[in-house]
């Protein structure tokens, strides 16, 4: 494993450090996140060169697939390298027309929680996401919350975030346990939670974009191709580098099923962005084409 990755690391908790470049693994199962992926052999290299990497924090969830992403994930790397550690979300499932409806209550919660613990092989989960669906009100989030905060008790959960949720859900949280991460959809063109980026800064919490390339529609920009073209990297690396830029807190989740891409993802950790480039950048929220 290497010693060394652009971007570093950031303390979530007493048992939560994770490298600032993560991965995430939503893209190693089928077309739309259902069904086995499209390489088995390039999904399990591309797991195995994210550990050679020095990459600890995998993002990923057994709704995934369902089941195969995190069975993938433990082929490849179980047991896990030390201070690998691997973050999953409860609170949907999957259906055969490739919807992802809530699945919120007690008895989901309890066997989602299970579900990740055996197909990824684990007797404690590193940190579970709960994934909000179709409510920002801060009631909504109590119940669910709670169930994950007492499975967090009994020992089979080591942290606790949330995920595609409102500022007001999140404060909600915190009065029932301690949220170490916000998981939202946020990008360069996505800046509804620019208040909420800074407010985890502030807190110490750490704030995880998904889709931070624009998700199955990559981000088309300009100013993103503009500066790309500049400074000799791609629009991905751009995208990813600004997000490391725009606060101290964020970690990065790209998704990936190539060793290629994973490559590139990581280089953009190290890709300095001038002073003008950050200026056109942050200028772009809601300019995308």
């Amino acid at each position: 494993m290497s010693d060394t990755l652009p971007g570093g690391t950031l303390r979530l908790s007493d048992t939560l450090t994770v490298t600032r470049v993560g991965y995430g693994a939503l893209q190693l199962a089928g077309p739309m996140a259902y069904g086995p992926p499209r390489d088995r052999d390039e999904s399990l290299a591309t797991l195995r060169d994210v550990a050679e990497a020095g990459i600890t924090h995998i993002d990923t969830s057994d709704y995934y697939g369902p089941q195969y992403v995190n069975r993938l994930i433990r082929e490849a790397l179980h047991p896990y390298p030390a201070g690998l550690r691997i973050a999953t979300k409860v609170g949907a499932r999957r259906t055969p027309d490739r919807d992802w409806p809530a699945a919120l209550s007690r008895p989901e919660l309890i066997d989602a929680v299970h579900d990740n613990l055996k197909h990824l092989g684990l007797e404690t989960l590193d940190l579970v996401n709960l994934r909000m669906t179709d409510t920002l009100e801060a009631d909504d989030i109590v119940e669910p919350f709670t169930v994950l905060a007492e499975l967090r008790d009994q020992g089979l959960i080591h942290n606790l975030g949330v995920s595609n949720v409102s500022a007001q859900q999140v404060r909600a949280a915190q009065q029932i346990a301690p949220v170490v991460a916000v998981q939202n959809h946020y990008n360069l063109v996505h800046r509804q939670d620019d208040a909420l980026v800074d407010w985890c800064a502030q807190q110490g919490i750490a704030f995880v974009p998904f889709w931070p390339l624009g998700g199955f529609r990559p981000l088309q920009v300009q100013a993103v191709e503009q500066v790309a073209s500049d400074l000799g990297a791609t629009t991905r690396q751009v995208a990813l580098a600004w997000l490391l830029h725009r606060s101290p807190t964020i970690l990065l989740i790209p998704g990936t099923s190539t060793r290629p891409h994973l490559a590139q993802n990581i280089a953009a950790a190290a890709l300095d962005l001038p002073q003008e480039a950050l200026r056109l950048l942050d200028a772009v929220a809601g300019t995308a084409r």
